[in-house]
């Protein structure tokens, strides 16, 4: 996985658990659900990639 990849499924991670704390704040499901998406998507796309990785060093 490169760099850039990492910082960007990071991110998305950071701003999803953002969004779900915002919603949680604010009593807000739609955003509270939003923002675990977010987290599901960026730690699917994570391990797509170390899976990738793995194969890359055979």
């Amino acid at each position: 996985m490169g760099l850039g990849d990492k910082i960007s499924n990071e991110a998305e991670n950071l701003g999803g658990k953002a969004k779900e704390a915002a919603g949680n704040a604010t009593d807000n499901d739609s955003l509270k659900a939003e923002g675990q998406t977010d987290q599901v998507k960026a730690d699917a796309k994570k391990v797509g990639e170390d899976i990738k990785d793995t194969f890359k060093k055979d």
